[in-house]
C-alpha cells in the first residue's frame, strides 16, 4: 500500500503566530483565527473534512461499482466541528452530506451502500472518535 507525507511548520506563539501546512505540490497557510475564529487562511480541521469527503466519495464509488452498476457521479461535502472537552478542542462531529447520481441504484441497495462506505472508508475509521452523521440523496 502507499505512503503519503505532508508537513507543517509552525512559526510564534498560539495566538500571534502564524504557519502552513503542505503536500504534494499545495500550501495552505493558517493561524490562530483561522482555526479558531473565522479568520483567512485553511486549518487542520478542514483539511480532515477534504481527506474525508474525498475518501467517503471514492469508497461509495467502489461499492457501487461492485454491485456492476456505474455511479456518475458521487459529491460529498464534510463538516468537521472543532468543539471542547475536558482536555481541551477535539473533533467532536463530523457531518457528511453525499449525493449519488446512479442510474438502476435502488433506494435501498442506496441506503444500505452509503451507510456501509461511512463506516468502513478508511477516514471514517481513523476518525471513529467523533460523531459521524450521514446525510445522503441518490438522484438516478
Amino acid at each position: 500500500m502507499s505512503a503519503r507525507k505532508a508537513n507543517a511548520r509552525w512559526n510564534g506563539t498560539l495566538k500571534e503566530g502564524a504557519g502552513s501546512m503542505n503536500f504534494s505540490d499545495y500550501a495552505g497557510p493558517y493561524t490562530y483565527a483561522s482555526r479558531f475564529e473565522e479568520g483567512q487562511g485553511t486549518n487542520p480541521e478542514e483539511l480532515i473534512g477534504a481527506a474525508h469527503a474525498g475518501c467517503y466519495s471514492m469508497f461509495l464509488s467502489a461499492l457501487i461499482s461492485a454491485e456492476n452498476l456505474e455511479p456518475e457521479s458521487v459529491s460529498t461535502t464534510a463538516t468537521v466541528h472543532l468543539g471542547k472537552d475536558d482536555v481541551g478542542p477535539v473533533i467532536s462531529t463530523i457531518e457528511l452530506n453525499t449525493e449519488v447520481i446512479c442510474k438502476d441504484l435502488t433506494k435501498e441497495k442506496f441506503d444500505e451502500l452509503t451507510k456501509a462506505a461511512k463506516e468502513k472508508c478508511p477516514v471514517s475509521r481513523l476518525v471513529a472518535a467523533a460523531d459521524i452523521k450521514l446525510e445522503a440523496k441518490l438522484i438516478s
